[in-house]
C-alpha cells in the first residue's frame, strides 16, 4: 500500500481513498473499536473543555460530534480526530466574555470560512514553515493558561467579582479568594489528576479520564460532600443536537469579531497540521494539508450551526485512535456516532460531574500540553531559538495569541537575517589569485 506522498497535494478526501483501496469487514470492526475507544475518552475530555471555556458541557459534545464527523469525512488524513481542543480555551472565553455566545459563533463561522480558503489555495504546505521554537512557546503558554483557569474550580474558590481574564490580575484576585477554599474540591480535583496520571502508567489502555471522572460523580452524590456540579451550573444537558442554524449576523459585529477569528484561524491551521504531522510520525504515511485545512474549516462552519465552539484536529485523541487500532477516517466518523448515542441515551448523567473532576482533568490536559523538555531545551539557546521561545511565551501570556505568534516569527526572521549577514562577513582569504 503506497504512504500517500505521491498524492499530498491532492484535494480528495482520504476517506474516498481509503473505500477505494479496499475496505473489508475486519476494517469496519476494528474501525468500530477505535471509534468507541476515543469516543470514551473524548467524551469527559470535550465537556471539560466547554466548561474552562465559559460555555456550557452540551456545546462541547456537540462540537465533538459535529465537527468530528466533518473532519473525519472530509479530512486529509486517514486518523485525525477533530473535536474541541484545550489549546483554544483562552480564545473562546475571551471572545465570550467580550461578545457573547453569538459572537463567539460568528467568530467560529468565519474563521472555518477562512481555513476553507486557506485550503482552496494550497497554503497548507506554508504552515509547516513556522519555526519549532514558536509552536513550543505558545503550546507552553497555552498550557499555563489553563492551569491558571483551572484553580478557581478546583479550589472550590468563591471570588468577590468575576473572575478576570488576563493572568496577572486572575492570580490576584484567585489569591484574594483564598479564605474561601472548599477542602472537598480541592481533594476531589487533586485525586482526579492523580488517578489519571496513575492509570496511564499501569495501566494505559483503560480510559483513565472516564474512570476517574465517573468516580468523583459517585463521590459527589454522596450527602452532605457539597461539591458543586455541572448541573448546578448549566442545567440539565439536553438530549440530542439543536436543529441547526446561522449565529446572528452584521457588519458591525463580524468586523468586531474579525481580530479574533483570524487568531482563531492561526491557531486552528497549526494545531491541526501538528496533529497531522504527528499521526504520520505514527503511521508512515503523508497527509494531504491542503485537503485538512479545507475539512477543518467546513467543520468549523457546521459547527456553529449546531451551537458548537471552535474545532480543531486534537493530538492525544489522535494518537488514541492510532493505538486502538484504526483503520480509516470511518474510526473518527464511529467515535461522533457514539457521542451522539450517549447524548440521546444518557445525556442527563452529565449533570452529576463535578466541576473540580473537570478541573482535574483539564490540568492533566495542560501538563501534557506543554512540552517541558523540549521547552528548556530551546531556551539554552538564547541567541537563536531561545529567544524566539522567549518572546512567543512571554507575549501569548501577558497580550494574546496572536501577538505572541506574529512576535516570535518576526525574531526568529530577524535572527536568520542576522546569520546570514555574519555568515557573509566572514573571514575572506588571504591568498593571491593563482596565475
Amino acid at each position: 500500500m503506497p504512504n500517500g506522498a505521491a498524492t499530498a497535494h491532492l484535494l480528495h478526501p482520504k476517506l474516498s481513498t481509503t473505500l477505494r483501496e479496499g475496505y473489508g469487514l475486519e476494517d469496519l470492526r476494528k474501525d468500530a473499536l477505535a471509534g468507541l475507544t476515543v469516543a470514551i475518552v473524548a467524551l469527559p475530555l470535550s465537556m471539560a473543555i466547554a466548561v474552562a471555556s465559559g460555555v456550557g458541557p452540551e456545546r462541547g459534545v456537540a462540537t465533538a460530534v459535529v465537527g468530528g464527523f466533518v473532519v473525519s469525512a472530509l479530512g486529509g488524513t486517514r486518523y485525525q480526530i477533530g473535536g474541541p481542543a484545550g489549546a483554544f480555551i483562552v480564545l473562546v472565553a475571551a471572545t465570550v466574555s467580550r461578545f457573547g455566545i453569538e459572537g463567539l459563533l460568528l467568530t467560529v463561522l468565519m474563521s472555518g470560512l477562512m481555513l476553507t480558503l486557506l485550503g482552496l489555495l494550497r497554503l497548507g504546505g506554508l504552515i509547516r514553515h513556522i519555526p519549532h521554537a514558536v509552536t513550543v512557546g505558545f503550546t507552553g503558554a497555552i498550557a499555563v493558561t489553563i492551569l491558571a483557569s483551572q484553580l478557581k474550580d478546583l479550589g472550590g474558590l468563591t471570588l468577590a467579582g468575576p473572575e478576570p481574564g488576563p493572568l496577572l490580575p486572575k492570580l490576584a484576585a484567585l489569591v484574594q479568594a483564598l479564605p474561601t477554599v472548599h477542602p472537598a474540591s480541592v481533594l476531589t480535583g487533586v485525586a482526579v489528576a492523580g488517578l489519571i496520571f496513575w492509570l496511564r502508567r499501569v495501566r494505559p489502555t483503560w480510559p483513565g479520564m472516564l474512570i476517574a471522572v465517573v468516580l468523583a460523580s459517585l463521590v459527589a452524590a454522596a450527602p452532605h460532600v457539597g461539591l458543586e456540579t455541572v448541573g448546578d451550573r448549566f442545567g440539565a444537558m439536553p438530549r440530542g443536537l439543536p436543529m441547526p442554524r446561522l449565529p446572528a449576523m452584521s457588519w458591525r459585529l463580524a468586523l468586531a469579531v474579525l481580530p479574533a477569528a483570524i487568531s482563531f484561524t492561526l491557531l486552528g491551521a497549526v494545531e491541526s497540521l501538528l496533529s497531522a504531522k504527528v499521526a504520520d510520525s505514527m503511521t508512515g504515511r503523508v497527509h494531504r494539508s491542503s485537503m485538512e485545512l479545507i475539512a477543518q474549516g467546513l467543520a468549523n462552519v457546521a459547527s456553529p450551526m449546531f451551537g458548537g465552539v471552535s474545532v480543531t484536529g486534537t493530538i492525544a485523541r489522535t494518537a488514541t485512535n492510532i493505538r486502538a487500532g484504526a483503520r480509516s477516517p470511518l474510526a473518527g466518523i464511529f467515535h461522533a456516532v457514539f457521542l451522539l448515542a450517549f447524548i440521546l441515551v444518557a445525556g442527563s448523567l452529565a449533570g452529576f460531574v463535578p466541576l473540580a473532576a473537570l478541573a482535574g482533568v483539564l490540568v492533566v490536559v495542560a501538563w501534557n500540553m506543554a512540552e517541558k523538555a523540549e521547552f528548556i531545551r530551546l531556551l539554552r539557546d538564547w541567541r537563536g531559538p531561545g529567544a524566539v521561545l522567549a518572546a512567543t511565551f512571554g507575549l501569548t501570556l501577558v497580550k494574546d495569541l496572536t501577538t505572541g505568534i506574529l512576535a516570535g516569527c518576526a525574531v526568529a526572521v530577524v535572527l536568520a537575517v542576522a546569520k546570514r549577514v555574519r555568515a557573509g562577513r566572514g573571514p575572506r582569504s588571504t591568498q593571491r589569485p593563482s596565475l
